[in-house]
């Protein structure tokens, strides 16, 4: 299960009818504003730089994000990147969810030497731990282990940490 935070609607229509009850339209508007520029530079220090400076997100040291990622735009300060990772080209990093009668938000953790395909949606809530790899095109919606290898819609492990050292020691010797 992901976790989390869980806000009923109070209000007349669906939670994103509502979306300015919950978030200010300036910082949506500067949000986005520092997303598209962020998304088509080509400078991987100047991204890092926008993120952390006007986004309030964390970023490790030489985290990479290719062309055409989009972090949240509500919420970007709920997403943690560790250092020396690969975010691949046109991922989404969502750290909120508006439903028909509640809205939920939840914090996006993403380790060091993690390497996001491109294509990828990670859902809020989810946390991909160190030297984890995922597949192009998954749809991020629990945890990744450590060192796994994950993917698929929804995103299911393919082989963890252990098993991935295993299959490096049973290799034969010719």
């Amino acid at each position: 299960m992901r976790k989390t935070e869980r806000y009923p609607v109070k209000w007349e229509g669906s939670s994103l009818w509502n979306l300015y009850k919950t978030v200010s339209f300036a910082k949506i508007a500067k949000n986005f504003a520092v997303i598209q520029i962020a998304r088509y530079t080509p400078f991987f220090r100047m991204k890092n730089w926008l993120y952390r400076t006007f986004l309030r997100m964390e970023v490790g040291n030489r985290t990479a994000f290719a062309l055409m990622v989009f972090p949240d735009v509500m919420f970007p300060e709920r997403i943690r990147i560790g250092s020396n990772t690969i975010i691949g080209f046109n991922t989404t990093i969502l750290a909120h969810e508006y439903l028909t009668d509640e809205y939920r938000i939840g914090d996006v953790i993403i380790g060091d030497r993690v390497m996001i395909g491109a294509n990828c949606t990670i859902l809020p809530g989810v946390t991909i731990g160190d030297g984890a790899v995922v597949s192009a095109a998954s749809l991020v919606n629990k945890d990744i282990p450590p060192g796994a290898m994950a993917g698929g819609n929804p995103v299911r492990i393919i082989f963890t940490e252990e098993e991935a050292a295993r299959r490096k020691t049973d290799v034969p010797k010719v």
